[in-house]
């Protein structure tokens, strides 16, 4: 099994890249959503963030409401840190489960772990290779506020919670570069994976020798 890590700033890209990858044959396992199962109603982490920080961040019908929650944690590092230590362990949980199934179908896999906060969380050395999709800070703050609505005072405090541009990129094994069309950004990734081909067949070439 081939395992990449891949990541960026909000609104860099990343999920154009995905898509692509899951098209050419990858198996992506989206942290996004696994974070997202980790909170469902019934679960151990929902139960802890209540207590963390109040019956005040759940909807009505008592499922999680993330935006009232994303509120109060963008705007603060300390509570950030706290919600992040809830919910991280259980997504890797979950994604060492996913992982393991999909080993278990094809022992040849190649596996991506979409993962927003990776350099943030340490993680830049558990994989085989690790792609950074890249966009300009000021760019991507156009995108937040003319695509998904946010103010410009949010855009900006989503990217700040993120680990800045230069520490991803002195992560990244292989850059992306989402400032351009999303048919440019898929052409990156047919060579990015090309490369990987290239690295599966040699690894399958040093095994059998």
């Amino acid at each position: 099994m081939f395992r990449i890590g891949l990541t960026g700033g909000i609104a860099a890209g990343k999920s154009v890249a995905t898509a692509r990858l899951a098209e050419l044959g990858a198996v992506v396992i989206d942290h996004d959503l696994l974070a997202r199962e980790a909170v469902a109603p019934g679960t151990v982490g929902l139960a802890e963030i209540v207590e963390a920080f109040g019956e005040t961040v759940l909807t009505p019908d008592g499922a999680l409401d993330r935006p009232k929650l994303g509120a109060l944690v963008f705007a603060d590092a300390a509570a950030r840190s706290r919600l992040n230590d809830i919910v991280h362990p259980e997504v890797r949980r979950l994604s060492a489960e996913r992982e393991a199934k999909a080993a278990a179908a094809d022992p040849a896999a190649v596996v991506v772990h979409d993962i927003p906060l990776l350099v943030e969380t340490g993680q830049a050395g558990h994989f085989h290779l690790l792609v950074v999709v890249h966009t300009p800070a000021e760019q991507r703050v156009r995108r937040l506020v003319e695509s998904r609505g946010l103010s410009e005072d949010a855009a900006r405090s989503r990217l700040a919670s993120q680990a800045d541009d230069d520490e991803r990129l002195a992560a990244a094994d292989f850059t992306l570069d989402g400032s351009g069309s999303e048919d440019d950004l898929r052409a990156q990734v047919d060579t990015l994976w090309q490369r990987v081909a290239e690295e599966v067949a040699q690894e399958a070439e040093a095994d059998s020798a």
